[in-house]
C-alpha cells in the first residue's frame, strides 16, 4: 500500500532540496518529521509538508483505513528541476548578466515497509547484539623493501679546498 504527493513549483533550488531529501530518504515517517522540524535548511519546510500530505493521502484513502501512520516509511523521494524565472542584472559598460531563479518539483512516496525489509532489519539487529564467534586468521604482513635515501635535487655539494704545496 503506497501513497504519493507531488509538490510542484517550489521556490527553492533543486540542489538545496536534494541535500534535505538525502537526510530523510528511507527513514520512518515519524523520524523524518522529527528531523525536518529541526533542520535549518531552506528545503526542510516544503519537504516536511509534502511528507505530511503523503501520509494524509494514505490514511484518508477508502481502502486503506487499517493503515497505521506510525509504521509508514518514506520509500522514494525525488527532487526534479522545475521552470526558472529569468531576470537580468545591469552590469558595467552597458552589459547585463542573467539571473536564474530556479524552482523544484518534489515527489514523495510513502508506504508500509515490506516484510523482507522488516526481517532484514531484525536480523541485522540480532547480529549486532551477538558477539563475534569466529575470528579470521590474520595473514603475516609481507616484508617491505628498504627504500633508498632520496638523491639531492639541485643542492650544491660541499667543496673541500686542497692546500697548496710549494
Amino acid at each position: 500500500m503506497e501513497s504519493r504527493c507531488v509538490a510542484r513549483y517550489l521556490r527553492v533550488t533543486p540542489r538545496k532540496m536534494r541535500l534535505v531529501a538525502d537526510i530523510v530518504r528511507g527513514k520512518n515517517v515519524n523520524d523524518a518529521i522529527g528531523l525536518l522540524k529541526f533542520t535549518p535548511r531552506a528545503g526542510a519546510r516544503p519537504i516536511l509538508k509534502a511528507i505530511q500530505s503523503a501520509v494524509a493521502n494514505i490514511v484518508n484513502r477508502d481502502d486503506a483505513r487499517e493503515v497505521n501512520p506510525d509504521t509508514l516509511v518514506i520509500k522514494t523521494i525525488l527532487v526534479d528541476e522545475g521552470p526558472s524565472f529569468r531576470r537580468f542584472m545591469p552590469r558595467a559598460m552597458g552589459r547585463a548578466t542573467p539571473i536564474r531563479k530556479r524552482m523544484s518539483n518534489v515527489t514523495v512516496t510513502v508506504g508500509a515497509p515490506e516484510p523482507e525489509e522488516a526481517e532484514a532489519e531484525a536480523t541485522a539487529e540480532e547480529e549486532a547484539a551477538a558477539p563475534a564467534v569466529k575470528e579470521k586468521k590474520k595473514a603475516a604482513p609481507k616484508p617491505t623493501p628498504k627504500k633508498k635515501a632520496p638523491a639531492s635535487r639541485g643542492k650544491a655539494k660541499p667543496t673541500v679546498k686542497k692546500k697548496k704545496t710549494d
